[in-house]
């Protein structure tokens, strides 16, 4: 300990303070729960803590499914909540249909236009599709800052004042427009409910979409199923107060095509902080390809929808085919906010799907009254076994004494190494399991010490009986050792979290108590029988015969038989 310089041990979250946060993975594949993807998970986590930075935290696995992150006090509390656990899942999907949503909303049609028009068509022009999103009432989400943000890019633009004429600038007609009808602009959710759906929902995602309701917070959840597949999602407009939800294609480009996510200010537009986004070269070619396609489909088939973790951030309207390998997020965002969403995109998806199943925060004031709580502990049941000691076994009451300091040293030793070489933490189990220690280790003293009190009790010298006695010893102290090990060993295994630390102390103070007894102990008794305070049973001594009611040594005798009946005897 002292030759490597970790002379103090690594202290819990519950000593220390700070915030412990426990994940536990989830998949709908028990199968997907390796330990590969596990050790992934925890260096992209390790990753993302950093980049908080956040020094001297700590991310492992516990057990299968489990990963424990402990940050010390001094990090962003709620930035780490947020970010650890986060899938980071990012996809860009092309928009096949959006709808207002909170009531019931109107079965999908195949041609919106038609309704908002008055004459039908097949296949609207930008401009009718423009102009009947915007009299009907159901802006684009994206179309209003929110602090989730909305995509943007000299060709990637949503502008929530643009006009039927701006809109069919923006994307080319197909074919033809129809023309429009005029409405009167809705204000009420009920209104906008009564809005028609914009594009033309897939058949195989008329059930879902038409189920979806994005108000029901139950419903807001990951409806990604795989990336080849067409999907449902939801997005929440602030200045609409409205949710809505959407029908997305196929994912077009992968978030994992993302080369490098940076935070920034933007000084161009409105002002506010964005994420810089940059794809490497498979990223770029996809991006280039897809926003190519869109720019010449009619509206809202001409929309990418940014979709993280199972929500649309983002849908802003693509105009023109997109190179460079570049994009970018906008909003409202604050600095910590873009910061933290480029952090996340910046080390890439997490494997698996976690919940955070336990978050405990400690106040360093609160942790430092809980490691002087536990001393105390420890220090009072350290004098009541000591009291005892002395009182009982006297002079051997010294003996166990001393073996439960090198017993004390040892495990602090062994914690402190531990704690550099593995990250071992103490934290408040861990103590109580150093406290339930010291009766163990005090039991195989006692058993020891009335294994040769038995002996001498039966008449045998102190040298005799310590030798005697320590075959029977030895055998009850190995078998009560080997059932506190298993139990600490099955605790460990089926426990999580802070027991396991209980769980841990205990088994390593049950292995530790074997050494102290068979390395320190024996011989020490061997030694302290030669002394002649020990041999003679001073009544000190905690041997004493006479104390101990030992009963007088049997010598054995032969009678003398009378001379006259040897001599017959003889004759005979």
């Amino acid at each position: 300990m002292f030759g490597t310089g970790h002379t103090t041990p690594r202290l819990g979250i519950d000593l220390a303070g700070g915030t412990s946060i426990t994940l536990t993975a989830k998949s709908d594949d028990p199968a997907a729960v390796t330990k590969t993807n596990m050790d992934t998970a925890v260096a992209i986590i390790q990753k993302r803590v950093n980049g908080m930075g956040v020094s001297e935290a700590e991310v492992q696995t516990q057990g299968s499914n489990t990963i424990i992150v402990n940050i010390p006090n001094g990090g962003d509390k709620q930035q780490a909540i947020d970010q650890v656990g986060a899938t980071a899942k990012l996809f860009f999907r092309p928009v096949l249909a959006l709808a207002p949503t909170g009531v019931k909303a109107p079965a999908p049609s195949a041609s919106p236009s038609a309704a908002a028009s008055g004459s039908p068509s097949a296949k609207p022009s930008a401009s009718a599709s423009a102009s009947a999103g915007a009299s009907a009432g159901a802006p684009s989400p994206s179309a209003s800052a929110t602090k989730q943000g909305r995509a943007l890019s000299d060709a990637l633009k949503a502008d929530p004042t643009s006009t039927p004429s701006a809109g069919a600038s923006t994307a080319p007609a197909a074919t033809p427009s129809a023309p429009a009808a005029t409405p009167s602009t809705p204000t009420t959710p009920a209104d906008i409910s009564a809005a028609l759906t914009q594009g033309t929902v897939p058949p195989e995602l008329v059930k879902d979409f038409t189920a979806l309701d994005c108000s029901v917070p139950a419903q807001r959840t990951d409806h990604q199923t795989t990336p080849e597949k067409n999907a449902v999602a939801c997005s929440y407009d602030a200045e609409q107060n409205v949710w809505y939800k959407f029908a997305l294609g196929p994912v077009a480009v992968n978030g994992q095509d993302i080369s490098k996510a940076q935070a920034g200010f933007d000084t161009q537009r409105a002002g506010g902080w964005q994420v810089d986004l940059s794809f490497n070269d498979a990223g770029s070619k996809a991006f280039a390809t897809t926003t190519g396609k869109l720019a010449t489909q009619a509206a809202p088939a001409n929309q990418f929808a940014i979709v993280l973790d199972g929500k649309v951030v983002s849908h802003p309207y693509v105009s023109q085919s997109i190179t460079g390998g570049s994009a970018m997020i906008s909003g409202s965002f604050t600095q910590d906010e873009a910061k933290g969403l480029a952090n996340v995109l910046s080390y890439g998806a997490l494997p698996l799907t976690f919940v955070q199943s336990d978050i405990t925060t400690v106040s360093p004031q609160l942790g430092g009254d809980q490691l002087d709580a536990g001393l105390l502990a420890g220090a009072i049941g350290l004098a009541l076994v000591v009291v005892y000691s002395l009182v009982y076994y006297r002079g051997l009451g010294l003996v166990s004494i001393a073996g439960l300091l090198v017993s004390a040293a040892l495990t602090y030793a062994i914690m402190c190494l531990l704690g550099a070489a593995i990250g071992f933490a103490l934290n408040l189990p861990a103590v109580c399991g150093a406290i339930v220690a010291i009766g163990i280790t005090a039991d195989s003293f006692i058993v020891y010490f009335e294994r040769i009190r038995d002996e001498v009790r039966e008449g045998a010298p102190l040298r005799p009986a310590v030798q005697r006695a320590w075959p029977r010893a030895r055998r009850t102290i190995l078998v009560s050792d080997f059932v506190s090990f298993l139990c600490a060993a099955v605790l460990y295994l089926v426990s999580v979290s802070k027991v396991q630390g209980f769980a841990f102390t205990l088994g390593l103070t049950t292995l530790l108590d074997i050494v102290v007894i068979f390395l320190f102990t024996k011989p020490l008794i061997t030694l302290l029988a030669r002394r002649k305070f020990f041999s003679d049973g001073h009544p000190w001594s905690g041997l004493d015969p006479k104390r101990l009611g030992a009963k007088p040594p049997l010598r054995s005798t032969r009678r003398r038989r009378p001379a006259a009946t040897a001599s017959a005897s003889k004759e005979a």
